[in-house]
């Protein structure tokens, strides 16, 4: 995902939209391991999708405080 578009997104979507990104991460490195990953950069664009995440929930608790 864009930046941009999880900036819109507010800090329980931002929370949720992490949990599904880590299953699905979890997913692809079964099946890694099981020698079946058909997409090995999906991995990579996953681990930077949730640091993506984790900064603007970040920069959004900042804000708060």
């Amino acid at each position: 995902m864009k930046s941009k578009e999880l900036r819109d997104l507010t800090v329980e979507e931002l929370v949720k939209k992490s949990g599904e990104i880590k299953s699905e991460l979890m997913n692809l490195r079964f099946q890694a391991a099981r020698k079946v990953l058909e997409n090995p950069m999906r991995v990579r664009v996953l681990r930077k999708d949730i640091a993506r995440i984790n900064t603007i929930l970040g920069e959004k608790n900042q804000k708060s405080e």
